[in-house]
């Protein structure tokens, strides 16, 4: 299940928001449409915004390509800028398009023409290397559960959240696949029910057993010892720990460690902002308050009620048991063990 691939001179987005009834593939070759994808979720996810922000930059290049070398390059600051304007919380977009950047940098001597071939294939090698290190997420994460575990997991970051696999539901497959035994609980994540709509619905897909709740049964399943682990993704993961990720999840941590169950994050180390220092600094983004009033286009709210709606909340990394990468499983003391990953990367 590929949220977004290259194909025959096209990106490609399944349109998320059509889950699970409608199954829709877009085409795109208009970096403006792309960003425009993002911004009304038709892809997200951190990884798949990052790796579609790649490409948007791609195009860019091939719309630009035969202008004169200095309104190309001043038009791709304006494509950077523009795809960098999408969504403020996932860091994963803009290190794709830093990567990019770099890139353009790097190969500024050259004819915008043969900078363009040099973006598309770095904007595959990104799609490459997220599939890859989700299946390295997967097998470290898998080793943490144990058979006949339940896993409580919310929103998805699952396939549809990545390039391919997922994250925290990579590690769920990974698990699933070494015979563990495994079923999931997958809180429905409001107010977008990413977890009703597409974890759901991946998890029935691949035949791992899964069963959905609302986000205020979570802490009731745990008492009751149904839950024996929690797996969650990441937007953005600080460098003392602290992570960004989809609102609710903050509200699992503390029912996590309340009952002793471990609470695990799997995110890739382009997740990771080794620059910022706390959960403080990080930017969350505040969507349309008519994703709270109104489900599937009916109304369920008064008119005039305020409103407000965070798309994430932040987790202290104090209620964070370990954060599993594809460089492999990270445990306290965060500060001093996340910043060794930038060695390795």
């Amino acid at each position: 299940m590929k949220p977004v691939y290259y194909e025959n001179g096209e990106l490609k987005l399944i349109d998320q928001t059509k889950l699970p009834t409608t199954f829709i593939i877009h085409s795109y070759t208009d970096y403006r449409e792309i960003a425009t994808a993002i911004t009304d979720m038709i892809v997200r996810g951190a990884p798949a915004i990052g790796v579609t922000a790649g490409y948007g930059v791609y195009f860019g290049a091939l719309e630009y390509k035969d202008e004169p070398k200095d309104i190309f390059y001043d038009k791709m600051k304006e494509v950077c800028a523009l795809l960098a304007s999408t969504r403020p919380t996932a860091v994963n977009l803009f290190w794709a398009i830093k990567r990019m950047e770099a890139v353009i940098e790097a190969n500024k001597d050259k004819d915008p023409t043969r900078l363009v071939e040099i973006l598309k294939d770095e904007a595959n090698a990104i799609c490459s290397e997220d599939i890859q290190m989700c299946r390295d997420m997967g097998k470290h994460g898998a080793e943490l559960i144990h058979y006949g575990d339940t896993i409580l997991t919310h929103c998805n970051a699952g396939a549809l959240a990545t390039a391919d696999y997922g994250t925290a539901l990579g590690v769920i497959r990974a698990a699933h696949e070494a015979g563990k035994n495994i079923s999931v609980y997958a809180d429905e994540t409001r107010p977008f029910l990413q977890g009703a709509r597409l974890t759901a619905y991946e998890l029935q897909a691949d035949g791992i057993p899964v069963t959905l709740i609302t986000d205020n049964m979570a802490g009731w399943m745990m008492k009751q010892g149904k839950i024996d682990g929690v797996v969650v993704g990441a937007d953005r993961i600080a460098s003392n720990g602290d992570v960004a990720n989809k609102i609710g999840t903050y509200s699992v941590a503390v029912l996590a460690k309340a009952h002793g169950i471990p609470m695990y994050v799997a995110a890739p180390t382009s997740t990771i902002d080794f620059a910022m220092k706390s959960g403080d600094e990080i930017v969350i983004e505040e969507r349309d308050c008519r994703e709270i009033s109104h489900i599937g286009g009916i109304q369920i709210a008064p008119d005039g009620v305020a409103m407000e709606n965070p798309a994430f909340d932040v987790t202290p990394h104090q209620n964070i048991t370990a954060i599993i990468t594809e460089k492999g499983v990270v445990y306290p003391p965060y500060d001093i063990n996340i910043p060794k990953l930038k060695d390795e990367i």
